[in-house]
């Protein structure tokens, strides 16, 4: 599948804390917890725990999160298909999207199972 622009853009207007209980519910209903969920993210996004908190209470945009994120180096060893887009694949003028993507990528392998330093791509 192909992102579009307008694809991109409404991802990016996205309340990340309207679809982070989503994620939360999902790993924690496969026996997996918040702690897990966070450092996942912190991993990918430099962001501890109370910069995550602050985000979520300030109700930023998957676009703002992004955006102020410090992305991992190893992102880019974050392969996969998500809802039909294959990351690698993605182009980088979709930022937002493809770093999107790649955070789900990630909580699906939490909730899947996937032993930590797996999912965190320590090599």
């Amino acid at each position: 599948m192909q992102v579009t622009p307008e694809k991109n853009e409404k991802v990016a207007q996205m309340v990340f804390s309207s679809i982070y209980p989503h994620y939360l519910k999902r790993i924690e209903k496969n026996g997996r917890t918040k702690e897990e969920l966070h450092q996942v993210i912190a991993w990918l996004t430099g962001f501890e725990e109370q910069k995550l908190l602050s985000l979520l209470e300030e109700n930023v945009t998957f676009g703002t999160f992004f955006q102020q994120a410090k992305m991992h180096p190893n992102a880019h060893m974050i392969k996969g298909v998500v809802c039909g887009y294959r990351i690698e694949e993605i182009d980088e003028e979709y930022y937002v999207y493809k770093q999107c993507r790649r955070m789900e990528k990630l909580i699906d392998e939490l909730a899947k199972g996937r032993k930590m330093e797996k999912i965190l791509r320590k090599v």
